[in-house]
């Protein structure tokens, strides 16, 4: 599997995100100066809320700006042990996942060559603790209900 496909998927599917939510601030910041929007009482917190609103998505375009540069900053280097950038086979409960270690994105599942690629943070408990880590090693993650042990099969 290569790396640089998953890593292009993940950067194409923030870009329609930036898309969509450089939208939905456009139309919240329209609304926020329309004429309907007048106050029509001092109870009436429609402009307000909408403001509120254009406020956060704006700050939503700027993150996703700064994890796109981020990603495309990311060095893809085949290596021995988990780093940033890693593709690693992880096994759990005799269960084998893929996951693609990166700053940013954690949460966000591509499908590559048939293969589900899960997006993990290098600051989430999983990818943390895989880190520095190579093929064959195992790794304990405890979870509110358990401790989960994981065992790296592979690390691109």
């Amino acid at each position: 599997m290569d790396k640089k496909i998953i890593l292009t998927k993940l950067i194409e599917s923030l870009n329609l995100e930036l898309i969509e939510v450089e939208s939905a601030a456009k139309s919240t910041k329209d609304l926020v100066t329309a004429d309907d929007l007048k106050s029509e009482g001092k109870y009436d917190t429609r402009a307000i809320e909408a403001s509120y609103l254009a406020s956060a998505q704006l700050k939503r375009v700027e993150e996703i700006k700064t994890d796109i540069q981020m990603l495309e900053d990311i060095e893809l280097i085949d290596a021995e042990k988990v780093q940033m950038g890693s593709l690693v086979l992880i096994e759990f409960k005799g269960q084998q996942r893929y996951y693609f270690l990166t700053t940013t994105s954690g949460g966000t599942m591509l499908m590559v060559d048939g293969n589900p690629v899960l997006v993990i943070s290098v600051f989430s408990p999983i990818g943390n603790e895989a880190l520095g880590l190579g093929a064959g090693e195992s790794f304990e993650v405890e979870t509110p209900k358990e401790m989960r042990t994981y065992k790296i099969i592979k690390v691109s």
